[in-house]
């Protein structure tokens, strides 16, 4: 899995991206088809958003998440391409099934 890192308006420190790539290698866990990973953390006054983008085989997902702490978007930014992966894979496995 490749993992793209853009701070836009913060600077993207080490401690923030070695965060940022233990959270999302969980998602590996799930679903081994994830190829690649685009992050773009922004910082607007007091928000702190993050975004991914993540391309699966032949399919893309895409989450967003706001907080007031960086770190605490990050989490909400995992728990929801989890369950969005967790939905993709069911679907995948119960349309072979029929």
């Amino acid at each position: 899995m490749q993992i793209n890192l853009t701070g836009h308006h913060v600077e993207v420190t080490p401690a923030l991206r070695d965060y940022v790539v233990s959270k999302l290698e969980r998602l590996e866990r799930h679903f081994d088809h994830v190829t690649q990973v685009h992050v773009v953390l922004m910082v607007e006054k007091l928000r702190h958003q993050i975004e991914a983008n993540l391309n699966l085989n032949g399919v893309q997902i895409f989450a967003k998440e706001e907080s007031e702490s960086m770190y605490a978007a990050i989490d909400a930014l995992a728990d929801k391409l989890d369950r969005q992966i967790m939905r993709h894979k069911e679907k995948s496995t119960d349309h072979r099934r029929r």
